[in-house]
């Protein structure tokens, strides 16, 4: 066994004992000292402090909620902006707190609240007050009014925070009503740009448009106020300040989108035939973009919405309707009214096309300038009826004639020389089949509404020619006509310049992105000058402004199913010729009224536009005035042609993919 070891014992000397014996005795009496006073503040003032650690409790941490960024115009018009607004909560637990006074406890905040607050907001009802405050006197948290500006809470918080000459508070017993602080977005223009901007749902969460694309930029992050309420019961706090959201700088111009919308509102009034609400067209839609960087100058479609009531669903139904209808089965209508046509639906273009198809062909050497074609009105295809605007024929078309003369049958002619292989490719150059990344949410795919050359048939290559028989989006044919009249430089479509941080710094700046060539500048001149001659002597004389140059083709697509009267018709055009500073591309969809393939519907509304922004953009008259079109208004007929048919075929021609 192995023995333990006894540790030695540690003597302390009598001095030392006798130094301990005196700590303790100090340490001891310090205790019931403390014991003591204890005793006494609780009796003295123990109310105060249970208050205060309440109160703490009570005020642990209070939301500071951030301010969304605004959304502007290029030249700093608000388009949307977040307001602050105010509920008025009132805090039972301590408008009914009691207070020691000459040693009885008595509610001394009560009557001089509610008599404030009834001041101050007359609609509040005092019965109702007085009831909060006897059922529900510990509640700490009852909304009273909701979103109220700032201007009408600033006579209750006058009261609360008035001086005498002293520096005393006047009203020190009005107590236990504070006010919470939130954002409201607005729009101040209403409908202005409505499917663009888009709005936000509760939460600061966008739904559609710039609202939602940049939601993340938009939104910022909450601060926090942590605090309690003092001996006097003031609320001390610390805080942490909220981090507001960014502005978004946005390249559209609010006085050309304002001229635009009018004058589309103009033509839907006029062409309503007793249809509610002046709806003259299924879709009518308008892009006005700058050729030489992708920045889009407005982009309007009608119908549309307001956006600080975007679920108002009064103008679609009629109070009847209105009682017929789930609320689902309304939801799918506004979801309708809020897509944004311009870059979410897909539809055949028609003759705007054919810049396109000419223009591939002088790229690949296919065709020259030199070309001739016979058009005899018409084309027959594996046994299919194709037909030209003029069934009886143009006679002999040359490249830039068939342009002039909006010709199928010389287009189709060409396609063939042209082949499909090389139609197929130069429709992906152009963006057709792709999206154009535009900062838009709900871009439409069109990838499978186009044919590759290998699934492409010579009826497909025919009827592809005059823009029939696929799909493609506004956005797509704008961007891609841009690049046709600028030299051949694609441009990616935009539509936020720039974002600025909410203490005025820029975060970022949006430079014109360039993603491909399309053409050569040869190309590009030949085109221009053929798009010149068809606005002077062809399809397109109804869009021109007397003394303007301007270049451009018309389109009227027959829809599916075919043979059914319905069309979409358009104008796309560029000016001033020369150096072009501005595309414009109107659709109308369906207009209302018997007889719809004639272009000169979005031919009326594009002259009208562009009589009204040409001096804005400081564009200025380049040709000598003849008088044509002056007293045409956004109603008027064409007086020189009656627009371009795409040609009505049979039904057998091959359905697009």
């Amino acid at each position: 066994m192995v023995k333990r070891t006894k540790k030695p014992r540690i003597k302390l000397s009598r001095g030392m004992r006798k130094k301990l014996i005196v700590l303790f005795s100090l340490l001891t009496l310090l205790l019931c000292v403390l014991i003591g006073r204890l005793m006494y503040i609780n009796y003295t003032s123990g109310d105060k402090y249970e208050k205060k650690v309440l109160s703490m409790q009570s005020y642990d941490s209070v939301t500071i909620p951030y301010q969304r960024g605004d959304i502007i115009d290029r030249n700093g018009t608000v388009l949307a902006t977040s307001v602050a607004v105010y509920n008025v909560i009132l805090d039972c637990s301590v408008m009914t707190s009691t207070t020691t006074v000459n040693g009885e406890k008595t509610q001394k905040y009560l009557e001089p609240t509610i008599d404030a607050l009834m001041e101050c907001f007359p609609e509040l009802n005092r019965a109702e007050l007085y009831q909060y405050a006897t059922e529900n006197a510990d509640s700490k948290y009852i909304i009273l009014l909701k979103k109220l500006p700032y201007d009408q809470i600033q006579p209750f918080v006058k009261l609360q925070e008035q001086l005498d000459q002293d520096g005393r508070k006047v009203n020190p017993n009005i107590k236990g009503v504070w006010f919470e602080k939130e954002y409201l977005r607005k729009y101040p223009f209403n409908d202005l740009a409505s499917s663009v901007i888009g709005f936000t749902s509760s939460g600061n969460v966008g739904t559609i448009g710039l609202e939602n694309y940049y939601n993340d930029t938009l939104n910022g992050v909450n601060g926090r106020q942590y605090g309690y309420l003092n001996s006097e019961s003031d609320f001390e706090k610390t805080v942490i300040a909220p981090q507001d959201g960014s502005t978004l700088v946005t390249t559209i111009d609010a006085n050309i989108q304002s001229v635009v919308e009018q004058k589309v509102k103009e033509f839907n009034a006029a062409y309503t035939n007793n249809h509610r609400d002046g709806v003259g067209s299924l879709n009518t839609a308008v892009i006005v973009m700058n050729p030489n960087s992708g920045a889009v100058l407005a982009m309007a479609e009608y119908p549309t919405f307001d956006l600080n009531n975007p679920r108002d669903v009064s103008k679609i139904y009629t109070e009847e309707e209105l009682e017929n209808t789930t609320t689902e089965e309304q939801m799918d209508e506004l979801n309708k009214l809020w897509r944004n046509f311009c870059v979410s639906e897909t539809y055949e273009p028609g003759s705007v096309q054919k810049p396109f198809t000419i223009a591939g062909g002088l790229e690949t050497g296919a065709l020259n300038t030199n070309m001739t074609f016979v058009c005899d009105g018409h084309e027959t295809i594996s046994g299919s009826f194709i037909g030209c605007v003029n069934l009886q024929g143009h006679g002999t078309e040359t490249l830039e004639k068939s342009l002039m003369d909006s010709c199928n049958d010389a287009l189709m002619q060409m396609s063939y020389i042209i082949e499909k292989d090389s139609f197929a490719e130069y429709q992906s150059i152009f963006g057709f089949g792709q999206k154009t990344g535009i900062d838009l949410p709900g871009e439409a795919n069109t990838s499978t509404l186009v044919y590759s050359a290998d699934k492409m048939k010579t009826i497909d290559l025919a009827t592809n020619s005059f823009g029939q028989n696929y799909n493609s989006t506004m956005i797509q044919v704008a961007s891609a006509f841009c690049s046709l009249v600028n030299g051949g430089t694609y441009y990616q479509p935009y539509l936020v310049s720039k974002v600025v941080a909410a203490d005025g710094g820029t975060i970022s700046v949006t430079e014109p992105t360039v993603l491909k060539q399309t053409v050569s500048k040869g190309t590009s001149d030949i085109l221009k000058s053929y798009m010149y001659s068809t606005v002077t002597d062809g399809t397109g004389k109804t869009a021109k402004v007397d003394g303007y140059s301007l270049g451009g083709k018309t389109g009227t697509a027959e829809k599916q199913p075919r043979n059914q009267g319905n069309y979409l018709v358009s104008f796309i055009g560029f000016a001033p010729v020369e150096d072009p500073e501005l595309v414009i591309y109107c659709i109308v969809d369906e207009p209302n009224t018997a007889d719809q393939p004639h272009s000169y519907y979005a031919q009326n509304i594009v002259r009208e536009i562009l009589e009204e922004i040409y001096s804005y953009m400081n564009i200025y008259p380049d040709e000598e005035l003849t008088g044509v079109n002056a007293n045409l208004d956004v109603t008027g007929t064409d007086p020189y042609f009656m627009g371009e048919r795409d040609g009505k075929y049979l039904n057998e021609v091959s359905e697009q993919q």
